[in-house]
């Protein structure tokens, strides 16, 4: 019953995140559901082992139907991945509780400009090129890839935001630039989790799968019905983003 209940959560998981990031929104609360005794970090640990191949499989999927600015994504994930293990070791040493108050307000500003800026990501006109751009996409990587290493909360969506808003992508394209530097950064994760024995590989299978199979389908209806579908699913992840976190921070 445990492995089901997962499962189907890992497929709701991988749904979402295809589409525009927050995936750990539906997974992690049923893992810390399902299995309230055991251990956070191996509960984060599984997580990870499992959304990392669905963010993998969209990456794929994207890239065979969106113009992929490889020149600039590629180094800029390696400097998540990079990144990423820096602020997994770091949370091993600092506790990153003082972010917890702090984000939802970060988050209100992220929606509030999206709603304000009724144009933002509606057209695809890259601000930089060459070196240029990929230094500014390796900035990115390295702010946020850290950020997931030390907290995690919204990666995918200040990825994709912080593409749209400064790097001048459509949010189609963002999506797709996104799920590849995050794939590098929930690799790191993996990483330091597998090394430490934080994950449960058992149930690891099962919930890829899964996860893999609900990827499928949310980055489908995202090249299907395009950028205005893929706004319109980043401003409703956002939200849900603002009233967890708020909870977290200040209810819980």
């Amino acid at each position: 019953m445990e492995m089901l209940i997962v499962s189907l959560a890992s497929l709701l998981a991988g749904f979402v995140d295809s589409i525009v990031g927050g995936g750990g929104l539906v997974l992690v609360p049923a893992l810390f559901a399902t299995f309230p005794n055991a251990h956070p970090a191996t509960l984060f640990g599984t997580n990870k082992g499992a959304s990392v191949w669905g963010t993998a499989i969209a990456t794929v999927q994207y890239s065979k139907r969106v113009q992929m600015r490889w020149h600039a994504l590629a180094p800029a994930a390696i400097v998540c991945f990079a990144a990423s293990l820096g602020g997994a070791w770091l949370v091993t040493v600092v506790s990153p509780q003082y972010l917890r108050k702090a984000l939802p307000a970060v988050l209100v500003m992220v929606l509030a400009y999206t709603l304000a800026k009724k144009e933002l990501g509606r057209d695809h006109v890259p601000r930089f090129m060459g070196q240029r751009e990929a230094l500014v996409a390796s900035a990115i990587g390295a702010v946020i890839g850290f950020y997931d290493g030390f907290f995690g909360p919204g990666t995918g969506s200040f990825f994709v935001f912080l593409m749209v808003r400064v790097l001048g992508y459509d949010f189609l394209n963002a999506s797709a630039s996104a799920k590849l530097l995050n794939t590098a950064s929930n690799l790191a994760a993996i990483v330091l989790f597998a090394v430490k024995g934080y994950v449960w590989w058992h149930f690891v299978l099962a919930m890829a799968i899964a996860n893999v199979l609900g990827s499928v389908a949310g980055t489908h209806l995202a090249l299907k019905h395009g950028t205005g579908f893929v706004r319109g699913v980043f401003i409703a992840v956002v939200s849900a983003l603002i009233l967890k976190t708020s909870y977290d921070a200040f209810l819980r």
